[in-house]
């Protein structure tokens, strides 16, 4: 920070480009891309640290480069595997046991992304549940903004003491993850039978708007879902199985950075599947648009944390929060820091809430007999739990976006004011079991 900025400037400067990256993306009148670079790169010159910003993007890249080098192969890797039709097997099954109705595929995805999820780690859950269940959506004309919705929701509410917010309260405050966590298996499970009556509501709605019914009556006559093709070749059906168990194990696993694992993956999936340059460069060409499209948003988004972050916007925004907080309030700081949790994640990425802000709050809190676990568990309800997925501050966002195909500002506009119902929910029952003081 430039000597004779002041923070209170900081912070202002900080608020209005958030302000202006959310409404530009939310507004969609320009691109995510053009939002995370030219937006934070303004604010930094309006606030004095101009001179710096070569410095603070580099910063923030060096940070992205490994995840948008994971989505990059992420990308080619399962596009190749479903060339080669290793999903179409998948793609039956789902369709078997979900059937032809609207609302058990909405509530099947909102399950399988929840087993998927318990690996605590989102890229996983919507690079592996966001494809499998693509095709099923096109086939039947469901809107895809509900397949990115509930698996949005499914992934929200998965706080688990080995996921990355948890881990975060938990050091940030010095308190065990059981101590946050177990008290909160009830609010969870709440959380999920949100999950679940919600995505059966989108799944009905959806039954309704294809049916082309306005009224209560739902036609429960099957929809016409053609049959997945099966896949070609016997012995290379089976290594792409082994082989996508075994990317998808290793990165799972953590012995290896997930970069390292798809890119070798990629490359052993063309050798198998397509042997010769030719018709390796034909599938890699086919999948290289959205490739590309997803690494420009994230190395953007990479632009956009390290300025916010590298220049003190962040800090500053924090530390003026803090220091404005009427005193009357103070007892029921963990019910609001609940209640606004998950429109927090639209503010603040999770290290600089949960090392920067959460301590401040949590010592704020308890000159009113409120426990440090209690702010952690009241900030675990929607900062970065249901709010990562529509979070301009995640890659995880634009990826769950790109997959399912769909505008950014179309899958937050949609997602929500569900998530924040989730955070609602799982808020209500909090106090009600008392787990958060009211």
């Amino acid at each position: 920070m430039q000597p004779g900025t002041g923070s209170g400037m900081l912070a202002i400067t900080g608020l209005m480009a958030i302000g202006a990256l959310l409404a530009a993306i939310l507004s969609n009148r320009v691109s995510p891309l053009v939002a995370l670079i030219l937006i934070p790169v303004a604010a930094a010159v309006v606030a004095g640290v101009g001179d710096q910003v070569p410095a603070y993007i580099l910063a923030g890249l060096g940070k992205i480069a490994p995840v948008a080098g994971m989505f990059i192969f992420a990308i080619l890797f399962f596009g190749v595997m479903t060339d080669a039709g290793l999903l179409a097997p998948l793609v039956a099954l789902v369709v078997r046991m979900v059937g032809n109705s609207p609302e058990r595929i909405a509530v099947g995805t909102a399950m399988l992304a929840l087993l998927i999820h318990l690996d605590g780690s989102g890229a996983v859950c919507f690079l592996v549940t966001i494809p499998a269940l693509r095709p099923v959506y096109d086939r039947i004309g469901m809107d895809r903004r509900v397949l990115a919705c509930t698996a949005s929701m499914a992934a929200g509410v998965n706080f688990l003491p080995w996921t990355g917010p948890t881990l975060r309260a938990s050091a940030s405050l010095g308190v065990p993850t059981a101590t946050l966590f177990t008290p909160m298996i009830g609010v969870q499970l709440v959380g999920l039978a949100f999950v679940g009556a919600a995505s059966w509501w989108l799944g009905r709605r959806e039954r309704l708007r294809l049916a082309g019914v306005s009224g209560a009556t739902i036609d429960a006559s099957p929809l016409p879902v053609p049959v997945a093709t099966p896949p070609a070749g016997g012995w290379r059906f089976a290594t792409n199985l082994v082989l996508t168990a075994i990317v998808i194990g290793t990165m799972v696993s953590g012995l290896v950075e997930p970069v390292v694992v798809f890119m070798i993956g990629t490359a052993v999936a063309l050798v198998v599947n397509y042997p010769g340059a030719k018709a390796q460069r034909e599938r890699i060409d086919a999948h290289a648009h959205a490739a590309l499209l997803m690494a420009s948003i994230l190395l953007a988004a990479g632009v956009f944390t390290g300025v916010m972050t590298g220049s003190g916007m962040i800090g500053a925004i924090a530390a003026a929060g803090a220091g404005h907080l009427p005193p009357q309030i103070g007892g029921h700081l963990a019910a609001i820091l609940a209640v606004v949790s998950m429109p927090l994640s639209l503010l603040f990425d999770p290290d600089s809430f949960y090392f920067g802000v959460l301590p401040v709050l949590a010592e704020l809190a308890s000159g009113f007999d409120i426990r440090p676990e209690e702010m952690g568990r009241a900030a675990l309800l929607g900062q970065m739990t249901t709010g990562f997925p529509i979070s301009p501050l995640t890659p995880a966002t634009f990826l769950v976006a790109g997959l399912s195909g769909i505008e950014l500002g179309a899958h937050q506009r949609f997602a929500i004011p569900w998530l924040f119902a989730a955070t609602l929910v799982m808020t209500g029952a909090a106090l009600l079991i008392g787990v958060i003081p009211l």
